[in-house]
């Protein structure tokens, strides 16, 4: 559930488990009463292989208190729904420049589409490690990204992300933008300077606060969160505008808003799969709002 949330994008369902990369390490995940791992193949120095179950716990955040989490959610009929429905649902800790690029890279895209492009990239510009007998790719490094040409980009289904996306890489890459430092700064000044980046406007912004920084109370509003908010918690409310449903969100759902957000989230989107029709859908994209270009990731996820 927490890999099909809509947070990361370069999973896939392999056996039992799932295939996919930490950073630059090949890993198997399997779930059975405890989280299973098994990384590549690649001989390691003996410290670092002692390392990798620690970052494997870490970036599913196997350390959240997720009884603690969910009994501080608001007791209302939508929020106890969507976290009966979404039960060990954790927040994953996301490598920074992988999780910026991927969400530039989500604007007006389905989650597939979005999967799509991150597997190119990964392709195309990543490195190449074995796990059993699949093979996976790195995300590659902001660096290369800022190497490679628009033409090479738009080859990898960016369309005209492809221009924000190299461009965030060129400022990451030539250290004017520094990811890691800005892990310090408070939520308004890390909001601030993610803004400033192109192909970044306040979803996008609060998506990677959210999956890359850790800040729990970020809360990104996309379509799917607007139509639940607007149709559980202000249903005479005819009119809404985005600010004051940001404003609400970061009031009401408190200081794990963004667990409750994504368990919101992925509620609405598996459980609309057999009850919203096309239409509702084509409306819903429509309806999409959004700066710098932001759009819909996949209706199903704005990011």
């Amino acid at each position: 559930m927490t890999l099909d949330s809509g947070q990361v994008f370069h999973w896939e369902k392999a056996g039992n488990g799932f295939v996919g990369t930490i950073g630059q390490y090949a890993i198997y995940a399997e779930q059975d009463n405890v989280l299973k791992v098994r990384f590549g193949a690649t001989p390691k120095p003996a410290r670092e292989t002692r390392m990798l179950p620690g970052i494997a716990a870490h970036y599913f955040g196997l350390d959240h208190p997720l009884t603690e989490i969910c009994a501080s959610f608001p007791d209302d009929p939508a929020m106890n729904a969507a976290r009966d429905f979404c039960r060990g649902l954790r927040i994953i800790r996301q490598p920074k420049w992988e999780c910026l690029a991927t969400f530039i890279c989500s604007s007006m895209k389905q989650v597939a589409h979005i999967r799509q492009i991150s597997l190119a990239l990964r392709k195309r510009f990543g490195e190449p490690q074995k796990i059993d007998n699949h093979l996976v790719r790195t995300f590659p490094p902001a660096q290369r990204i800022a190497r490679a040409s628009q033409k090479q980009l738009r080859e990898c289904a960016l369309g005209y992300r492809a221009k924000n996306l190299r461009a965030t890489a060129q400022l990451i890459s030539s250290g004017r933008c520094h990811l890691d430092a800005w892990s310090a700064l408070s939520d308004a000044q890390l909001r601030e300077q993610l803004c400033a980046l192109p192909g970044v406007g306040p979803k996008i912004a609060n998506c990677v606060m959210l999956f890359a920084y850790e800040r729990l109370r970020a809360f990104p509003v996309d379509v799917w969160i607007e139509r639940v908010l607007k149709r559980y918690y202000f249903p005479r409310r005819k009119k809404m505008t985005a600010q004051r449903l940001r404003e609400f969100s970061e009031g009401y759902f408190g200081e794990h808003g963004g667990y409750a957000q994504q368990y919101l989230f992925h509620h609405a989107r598996l459980t609309s799969r057999t009850t919203a029709g096309s239409r509702d859908s084509s409306t819903a994209l429509r309806s999409a709002r959004n700066d710098k270009g932001e759009g819909c990731a996949d209706e199903q996820k704005p990011r």
